[in-house]
């Protein structure tokens, strides 16, 4: 692993952390794709920084127990807004 994925890898988790957000909204902020960030906040930033990695995995466990509810007000608004029509 080069310096630049652990540095990657680290920006990552800090972003996710400061910013509680999703590998979804990460990814498109670093301009990478999806299974990029979760392979660097999962398997590499364990190994560089394990107190980080805690902490970037207590989001995306938050963010995982919320999803259905999220995927559920996203399904209820599109049919809200093909009713109006």
């Amino acid at each position: 692993m080069n310096d630049l994925t652990q540095l990657r890898a680290v920006e990552i988790g800090e972003y996710i952390v400061k910013n509680q957000t999703t590998v979804r909204v990460a990814a498109k902020a670093f301009g990478i794709s999806k299974s990029t960030v979760h392979m660097d906040v999962t398997d590499k930033l364990e190994k560089i920084n394990p107190i980080l990695f805690r902490q970037v995995r207590s989001v995306l466990d938050v963010n995982k127990a919320q999803r259905h509810i999220r995927g559920g007000l996203a399904t209820r608004e599109k049919y809200r807004k093909n009713s109006t029509r």
